[in-house]
């Protein structure tokens, strides 16, 4: 793992949550996105060499959805920055983490992304993510 790529917070209004991060930060968001296989819009602030992600959701049945049911909004969870998101599967898989899913998928912010269960990290959800490279 390379970095900390962002700090996920889930939120249940993201107008009302962009406008309450602007005003902690200093600045507004510079980014929003919808990412409908997932059920969730959301929306980046770069603090230093850091980001936030806040992440609402769109239907019932997403997974932010459930997570703000049962815990409330708050920290839902921290991103890492790998090379070979294949590769690091396939370690993490290996020391025994569960993976949520085994193959990763296109994520917010030009990434491919993939979770490790928090049974398995002491309670925390861990994404990764890789930097889709265009090829042209």
């Amino acid at each position: 793992m390379n970095k900390i790529e962002h700090i996920g917070i889930a939120v249940k209004n993201l107008e009302e949550s962009n406008a309450l991060f602007a005003k902690l930060f200093g600045k507004p968001h510079y980014k929003m996105e919808s990412v409908e296989s997932e059920g969730v819009n959301t929306s980046f602030f770069k603090i230093g060499e850091n980001k936030i992600e806040l992440l609402e959701a769109t239907n019932d049945n997403s997974p932010i959805a459930k997570f703000l049911s049962k815990k409330g909004e708050g920290v839902h969870h921290i991103a890492f920055d790998v090379t070979d998101i294949e590769a690091e599967i396939k370690r993490l898989q290996g020391e025994g983490f569960i993976v949520l899913n085994e193959k990763p998928k296109k994520g917010a912010d030009n990434k491919l992304v993939a979770f490790l269960h928090p049974k398995s990290t002491n309670g925390t959800l861990i994404e990764l993510c890789q930097e889709i490279k265009d090829i042209s």
